[in-house]
C-alpha cells in the first residue's frame, strides 16, 4: 500500500546533513506547526531542491508520510527572500527570526498566524533600510513570545496587578522569572531586577505595532537593541532557550 501524499506551504528554517547527499529539513507549516522532513539527494551537485529549498525561502511542497520522517518529493518555490541570503547584515539580523521559529515551534501544535507572522517579518527584513532591520527582529521576538502564551506584563504588576508606569524613571522593577514589572509595594517580596525604562516602552510600543508601522517609525540602533537584549532575557526565563544567533547580532559590530 503506497504511504500518504499531502501537499503543504512551508518556510525553511534550518538544513542538517544526513549521509552523503540528504538533507534533513526543519520547516514552518502554514498552519504554524513544525515540520521535519528528509530531501533524499539533495546535496548532489544537479540537484534542484539545495537551490528551491534553501534558508528564508517558503515554499509549496507534496511531501509522503513516514513513521519517523516524512519525505519532500516535490518543491515549488514561492518566495526565496534572496536578499537576506546576500547580504551578511541583514541574515545576522534575520538569523534570530529562524532560529527562535525552529526552537520554539513544536510538531503537532499549530499556532494560528504564526506562518503569515513569520512571513511578513521576512520580508520587511529584505526591503527595509538596513538600519532597521534590528527593530524589525525585536518587533517579531516580541510578537512571537505573545503569540505562544508568554507575553510579558508591561504595565501591571505580577505581584498584586497594580498599575505600573515605565515612564516614571529611568529604570522599572522586572521579573523576568514571575512575568513581568514589580510595584514598588511587592519589590521586596518577587525577585527581580532593574530593567531600562526605554526597553520596556519599547518593546510595549512594538508589540502593538504592525512591522510597516515600526519601519515607518524609524526606532533607533539604541532602542532597537535594548529591545533585542530585553528579549534574550525574557527567552531564556520563559522558554529556557539561549538564541545563539542573537548572541552573535550583539557582537558581530555590523549596525
Amino acid at each position: 500500500m503506497a504511504s500518504p501524499t499531502y501537499r503543504t506551504r512551508v518556510l525553511v528554517l534550518k538544513k542538517t546533513n544526513l549521509g552523503e547527499a540528504d538533507l534533513i529539513l526543519t520547516l514552518l507549516r502554514e498552519d504554524g506547526s513544525q515540520l521535519r522532513a528528509v530531501a533524499k539527494g539533495a546535496r548532489k551537485p544537479k540537484n534542484t531542491f539545495a537551490a528551491r529549498m534553501d534558508l528564508f525561502s517558503v515554499c509549496d511542497v507534496l511531501a509522503v508520510s513516514r513513521p519517523k520522517l516524512d519525505i519532500i518529493s516535490e518543491a515549488r518555490l514561492v518566495a526565496a527572500h534572496m536578499t537576506l541570503r546576500e547580504d551578511i547584515a541583514r541574515m545576522s539580523a534575520a538569523a534570530p527570526v529562524l532560529e527562535s521559529l525552529a526552537r520554539a515551534s513544536q510538531e503537532d501544535l499549530p499556532v494560528p498566524r504564526l506562518f503569515d507572522m513569520a512571513d511578513a517579518a521576512l520580508d520587511r527584513l529584505g526591503a527595509c533600510e538596513l538600519p532597521i532591520a534590528p527593530a524589525i527582529t525585536a518587533a517579531f521576538l516580541v510578537k512571537l513570545v505573545s503569540l505562544l502564551g508568554f507575553r510579558p506584563s508591561f504595565s501591571e504588576c505580577v505581584g498584586c496587578g497594580a498599575h505600573v508606569d515605565p515612564t516614571g524613571g529611568a529604570e522599572v522593577d522586572f521579573s523576568f522569572p514571575d512575568g513581568g514589572a514589580v510595584c514598588p509595594d511587592c519589590a521586596s517580596s518577587i525577585d527581580h531586577v532593574r530593567v531600562p525604562a526605554r526597553a520596556i516602552t519599547v518593546s510595549d510600543m512594538f508589540l502593538h505595532s504592525t512591522f510597516s508601522q515600526v519601519e515607518a517609525g524609524e526606532p533607533s540602533l539604541s532602542d532597537s537593541f535594548g529591545v533585542l537584549h530585553f528579549c534574550q532575557s525574557w527567552f531564556r526565563s520563559q522558554l529556557n532557550l539561549n538564541l545563539k544567533s542573537l548572541n552573535y547580532l550583539f557582537t558581530c559590530g555590523l549596525f
